[in-house]
C-alpha cells in the first residue's frame, strides 16, 4: 500500500473532557408551533404554554439533577431530559421559564461548584 492510500482513511477521534459547567441556557418565548413539533414536543399541549428554555450542562447526568429542580422550582413541565448530552428542555409560560432555568442554574453554581453561562431570551 503507498503512503498516499492513508490520506483517504483518516480518522479522527473526539473525546468530550467534561467540567462542571453549564454552556446554554436559553429561553425562547412565544415560538412558532412548528418548533415544537420538530423537538418533538406535543403542540396542542405545549404551544399554550408559550415559552421553551433549553439548558446544555456537562458532566452530562445533570440533567436529571436540573430537571427535577426546574419542576419543582416553577410549573414548567419536561419536554426533553437526556443523561446522555446534558440536554434539558423545558415548557411553560415566559415566567415559569424564567423561575426554573434561574433556579437550577443557581443551585449548580452555588450548590454543586459549577460554571454557569448566563441565561439568554429570544
Amino acid at each position: 500500500m503507498e503512503q498516499n492510500d492513508f490520506r483517504d482513511k483518516m480518522r479522527i477521534i473526539q473525546e468530550l473532557v467534561p467540567g462542571k459547567q453549564v454552556t446554554l441556557a436559553h429561553i425562547i418565548a412565544n415560538p412558532d408551533k412548528i418548533l415544537y413539533k420538530k423537538l418533538g414536543l406535543d403542540p396542542a399541549v405545549d404551544y399554550a404554554k408559550s415559552a421553551i428554555g433549553i439548558v446544555t450542562m456537562s458532566p452530562a447526568e445533570t440533567a436529571i439533577i436540573a430537571g427535577d429542580i426546574a419542576i419543582k422550582s416553577s410549573g414548567v413541565e419536561l419536554g426533553f431530559v437526556d443523561r446522555f448530552s446534558g440536554t434539558l428542555i423545558v415548557t411553560g409560560t415566559v415566567s415559569e421559564v424564567e423561575a426554573a432555568l434561574r433556579a437550577l442554574t443557581e443551585y449548580v453554581e452555588k450548590t454543586l461548584g459549577f460554571t454557569v453561562c448566563p441565561i439568554t431570551k429570544t
